[in-house]
């Protein structure tokens, strides 16, 4: 499999995710809509450029079982191969 391109949107969901975020700061940020920011989000978690976090009150965990169909109620940041991807572009 080839290297994978990212969008401009995937590309502006990145940039905002050096720090841990939750879906709806992200989606306020982007301006995207909820199913635009999920789908560039699920592209993001599958090529590995973004993790996915739990809440739990104050602290958060990284967990690698997420629900896609819900996935407003996680937290995301990315990773080093995503702040790379960030670079390169």
């Amino acid at each position: 499999m080839g290297k994978h391109k990212i969008t401009k949107t995937e590309k502006q969901v990145l940039e905002r995710l050096i720090f841990p975020e939750k879906f709806q700061v992200i989606m306020e940020e982007t301006g995207l809509l909820q199913g635009e920011l999920r789908d560039d989000l699920i592209n993001l978690l599958s090529f590995g450029f973004v993790e996915a976090y739990e809440r739990s009150g104050n602290k958060i965990a990284l967990t690698s079982f997420y629900d896609t169909d819900n996935l407003q109620d996680f937290t995301f940041q990315a990773t080093s191969k995503g702040l790379s991807e960030i670079k390169s572009n």
